[in-house]
């Protein structure tokens, strides 16, 4: 059984991916950091229906704790499955951002990745089987106003998947970045009404966060072992 872990796992994206990845087999790890509860409520989910899963809790910001942390999970088994989905947005239009809106949304995407990324690498590497995916944005494509540190943040995610496909493929580990449009979570009610949605995406709808999942579950699986290094849109075919 592998062991997977997906960051922000407790959210409405996360939560699709971890139950798509315990469907799979996999053995769950589900990350939160202040929304524990809700992480431990889809763990017991995923086991009432007779998959394998676990929450944890860390500020993937923290460098230390997020290391500590993920040390001691990988002490006799590497995680081979992980989806850097932790991310947040605070939006402003530039001119009127401030330096820690800008910030924090950076420090959860770009150094979040870093910091649960790097420790796990090795222990993957040794095995010769690992899976990446991380999951940015449509914005990181192609921008989106009042939202440059987003952007910037998935703009990034993407050259640094690339960059570490390139390093990784060797050994038998893919990277790929999933960048969604308009889905339906929590996160888009009140952004967007039904008419705003069908001026924007040509299927005229929300994506489901399923739909995401599904191909993160595929990506993560053996047939997309020669997959690596893409930047993959679910967007209903907005670009």
């Amino acid at each position: 059984m592998k062991r997977a872990l997906v960051t922000g796992g407790s959210g409405g994206i996360g939560s699709a991916i971890c139950r798509r990845l315990a469907a799979d087999g996999c053995y769950v790890y589900i990350h939160a950091n202040r929304n524990l509860v809700k992480a431990q409520a889809l763990a017991d989910e995923i086991k009432t229906g007779g998959g394998q899963a676990e929450a944890i809790a860390f500020d993937v910001t923290d460098a230390d704790a997020s290391r500590a942390t993920l040390e001691a999970l990988i002490a006799d088994t590497p995680i081979q499955v992980l989806v850097n989905n932790a991310g947040i947005h605070d939006d402003a239009v530039f001119p009127g951002m401030s330096a820690a809106q800008w910030h924090s949304v950076l420090d959860v995407s770009l150094n979040g990745f870093f910091n649960v990324t790097q420790p796990l690498t090795m222990p993957m590497l040794r095995s010769r089987w690992g899976r990446i995916v991380n999951i940015t944005s449509i914005a990181g494509l192609t921008g989106n106003r009042g939202q440059v540190n987003y952007a910037a943040a998935k703009g990034a995610l993407h050259a640094a998947t690339k960059s570490l496909s390139l390093e990784l493929a060797s050994r038998g580990v893919t990277v790929n970045a999933v960048a969604p449009g308009i889905i339906q979570t929590d996160m888009i009610d009140g952004a967007f009404d039904a008419k705003a949605i069908a001026s924007m995406v040509p299927m005229k709808r929300a994506g489901r966060p399923q739909e995401v999942a599904d191909l993160v579950g595929f990506l993560a699986s053996e047939q997309a072992s020669y997959i690596s290094g893409q930047i993959i849109s679910v967007n209903g075919g907005m670009i």
